[in-house]
């Protein structure tokens, strides 16, 4: 139990970290949180519910992972090189195609509270 009590706290080390070094993981998370108060005023169902938590989840998930990608070959690759920028634009790539999936989750649910007549 203390092994995964230690695992624990490591990955929530880890967490603080990445959103204290990456300023695309504040914003992420200001975004969530925004969403999230977004989802109480308006009273959205379960399902929808569902949805939100899917979506935030899959771009602070990727963006965790893209921030891990960026340190690895920073590491492995200190000096520029054609490849290694392109790993990370990939890695980034990534995170927009989670960030614009979300959006559109959002514009799905939110629209019918914002634009009732849409």
């Amino acid at each position: 139990m203390n092994r995964f009590l230690k695992g624990f706290q490591n990955a929530l080390r880890g967490t603080r970290f990445a959103i204290a070094e990456q300023m695309n993981l504040k914003i992420h998370s200001c975004v969530a949180i925004v969403v999230v108060t977004a989802g109480f005023y308006f009273d959205v169902t379960e399902g929808e519910w569902l949805a939100i938590v899917l979506a935030i989840g899959l771009v602070m998930t990727t963006e965790l992972v893209n921030t891990s990608i960026e340190h690895i070959v920073n590491l492995v690759s200190p000096q520029r090189q054609p490849l290694a920028g392109k790993i990370k634009d990939i890695s980034a790539g990534a995170v927009l195609v989670a960030a614009i999936t979300s959006g559109v989750i959002g514009l799905i649910i939110f629209g019918r509270y914002v634009l009732p007549n849409a």
